[in-house]
């Protein structure tokens, strides 16, 4: 998917579950992310696309639209909290078949996060037991996130400990990462060197979350923008997403026409 001279890095958007083909359409994108049902509940996925999961898969095949899914931001397999860490399993089980049965590249969750008083390696072995209790019928990307101490992959050292953990496991070679531009920057990672600093930990970018930063480095602030109304350098942005050389989706604000100026403005810095 690394973009050459007469195929261009494929940049879609984050868009409404609804019907993701026509979102992809009206962007002219090539690929497209979205939730599958409630991103911040534990009923499970849900199908809102007129032909359900397998009208969705043939359609997206036949338009040569790739589809995301991004899996609920209330799992966290990683926390010692049985109430929460067991429901998230079950989850990102649920979310992985759902994923997989729409033909998705990927299932992109976040990190999570340990409670104060807990040792993070709890956390790293978590991550394990999860990769190795989970059938991953598809790529599994973890997510670095913006915020919090506690956070199992917002420090390259802690994302470094999740890998090493989890690189054990059966099925590690269906773990992937997906790097945001902006959870890194206010997470605290320079954007000059991210993507060399992930790749020696991880081997691999397989997404990136192309996003612009309303607050400043360090803030452990998660909060987007749309390219060049944040405190991101755009050559910075558009260098990660050149080095890391994987597909971009655009997790800005706005409807359609905001993200085609975004794919516009990203595109004349690469």
């Amino acid at each position: 998917m690394t973009g050459t001279a007469s195929s261009p890095l494929a940049i879609g958007a984050h868009v409404d579950q609804t019907d993701p083909l026509a979102e992809a359409r009206a962007r002219q994108a090539p690929l497209v992310q979205f939730f599958l049902g409630d991103p911040q509940g534990y009923q499970g996925p849900e199908f809102a696309y007129a032909g359900g999961a397998e009208g969705l898969k043939a359609d997206a095949e036949a338009a040569g639209i790739d589809l995301y899914v991004h899996a609920p931001y209330i799992i966290n397999v990683a926390t010692t909290n049985n109430r929460i860490r067991i429901p998230s399993r079950k989850l990102l089980q649920q979310h992985v078949d759902a994923a997989a049965s729409i033909g998705a590249k990927g299932l992109i969750v976040h990190g999570g996060h340990v409670n104060k008083a807990d040792d993070p390696e709890k956390g790293f072995d978590n991550w394990r037991k999860a990769i190795e209790a989970t059938d991953l019928k598809l790529p599994l990307l973890i997510e670095n996130t913006a915020g919090g101490d506690n956070a199992m992959t917002r420090h390259l050292d802690r994302i470094g400990r999740v890998w090493d953990a989890i690189s054990g496991a059966e099925q590690a070679d269906q773990v992937g990462f997906c790097l945001d531009t902006c959870h890194a920057h206010a997470g605290g990672n320079p954007l000059e060197t991210v993507v060399a600093d992930v790749l020696a930990i991880t081997g691999r970018i397989d997404l990136v979350h192309c996003n612009d930063s309303r607050d400043q480095f360090d803030s452990g602030a998660d909060r987007h923008a749309s390219f060049g109304a944040g405190t991101i350098d755009p050559d910075l942005l558009a260098a990660v997403v050149r080095d890391a050389g994987a597909p971009v989706v655009c997790e800005t604000p706005g409807p359609a026409d905001a993200h085609v100026a975004d794919f516009a403005w990203l595109r004349a810095r690469l």
